[in-house]
């Protein structure tokens, strides 16, 4: 399992190309935990995954590295879906969980995930959702967000496999990638993130207001490194 707070503060993105840069790690330097224009998220009481820079074949990546572990990283931003409808991204995988399965709590682990995140307004939300938020944000904090797509590398679930999250239905779990899908090798993604959201919650997208990577196995305590490329919005 792994958090996906996001703090109060997103940056409005203005771009006039057919590509948003989200996350340019290609530029970055090797070593460190930290990235421009990101944070860390962590679990109370659950070890923190490993989170660093690292350079491949003289690009800048970020790595995670988790060990009965989970922590991500969040960049909290907002763009316009009409404009941008798309999320392309590469990532990388040393293994994947062997325990995890996406359909129960227990199993809730990923080798990789990727989360874009949706401020809702809260008229659309249903009395009994907005009830559970309300609780979700006097527990964890006014940032636990509204929505959110998933996408997960997964372990034996088929490819295109698209269920609720096991710990809330606000959180749609999209598997890209399973253990047959070129593990350990680089692997570029390509998400119409609006047509996920309207076939997730039935309706028009509502605004994104971040986008979240990460690696956990404190569920099955297992290990496992994710590597994210450049993350950007397109056309």
């Amino acid at each position: 399992m792994v958090a996906i707070l996001l703090g109060l503060a997103v940056t409005p993105v203005i771009a006039g190309s057919d590509r948003l840069p989200i996350g340019a790690f290609s530029t970055l330097g090797k070593g460190g935990e930290t990235v421009d224009g990101w944070r860390v998220t962590e679990l109370p009481s659950v070890e923190s995954a490993r989170i660093e820079r690292v350079r491949e074949n003289g690009a800048g990546v970020v790595a995670i590295a988790a060990n009965n572990a989970a922590s991500s990283l969040v960049r909290d931003i907002t763009w316009d879906l009409s404009a941008y409808p798309n999320l392309l991204w590469r990532w990388r995988v040393s293994r994947v969980i062997s325990a995890g399965d996406v359909t129960v709590k227990s199993g809730d682990d990923f080798a990789a995930r990727l989360y874009v995140t949706f401020d809702v307004p809260a008229e659309r939300l249903s009395l009994f959702d907005r009830t559970k938020l309300k609780i979700a944000r006097w527990i964890y904090g006014d940032d636990v967000p509204a929505a959110a797509i998933c996408y997960v590398w997964g372990n034996r679930e088929p490819v295109g496999t698209n269920v609720w999250s096991a710990y809330t239905d606000r959180v749609r779990v999209i598997v890209l990638r399973n253990a047959d899908d070129d593990v350990g090798n680089w692997v570029d993604e390509r998400r119409n993130v609006a047509e996920d959201y309207r076939q997730a919650f039935g309706e028009q997208p509502a605004r994104p207001n971040g986008v979240v990577i990460a690696a956990d196995t404190d569920q099955t305590g297992e290990s496992v490194t994710a590597w994210f490329g450049d993350i950007s919005a397109a056309f």
